[in-house]
């Protein structure tokens, strides 16, 4: 009779890496893990309340308010708002207001306090794109040669100006 011995995991192998693609991975995939991670130091296991803190809390409360920390305890929820200096006694009276607004967007009652931290806050980033620079325009264009009303030859130079960026952008 032969006895079948059953392997523990410390007798397992190591598993080896997954096998290299040659290829680049998506910036995405990486920016999920640490964004991630950040969140959940921060006791956020949903970025959604972040994300959505504008429309949540409102732009005038947005403005001078936003989530820092979130924990739960035994009687519910704690949320941590950094507010600008001289905004946290007024937050203090709107503080049922928010926590409903809060549970309301979320669905459930998770909020049940607000703690405020006091400082500045950072301005908000909005990213845009670089401008385009306007390619030149040919010399023989006839939105050049136009003798008409100056705002009409504008608004011709810049309609030959844009084709000659787009026409530009698709050579590249």
């Amino acid at each position: 009779m032969i006895a079948v011995m059953a392997q523990s995991p410390k007798d397992k192998l190591p598993e080896e890496p997954p096998p290299r693609r040659n290829r680049s991975e998506p910036v995405a995939s990486a920016a999920r893990l640490v964004g991630g991670a950040a969140l959940a130091r921060a006791g956020f296991r949903d970025p959604t309340l972040i994300l959505r803190w504008d429309e949540i809390a409102g732009p005038e409360l947005a403005r001078i308010a936003r989530p820092l920390k979130w924990s739960e305890g035994a009687s519910g929820g704690t949320l941590t708002l950094k507010a600008e200096p001289g905004a946290a006694l007024f937050l203090q009276h709107e503080t049922r207001a928010l926590c409903e607004r809060i549970n309301a967007y979320l669905g459930r009652n998770t909020v049940t306090k607000l703690r405020f931290a006091q400082g500045a806050l950072p301005p908000k980033t909005i990213h845009r794109p670089k401008p385009k620079r306007a390619a030149a325009i040919p010399p023989n264009d006839p939105a050049l040669s136009y003798k008409g009303k100056d705002s009409l030859r504008d608004a011709l130079v810049n309609l030959a100006r844009a084709r000659a960026t787009a026409k530009q952008a698709d050579g590249d």
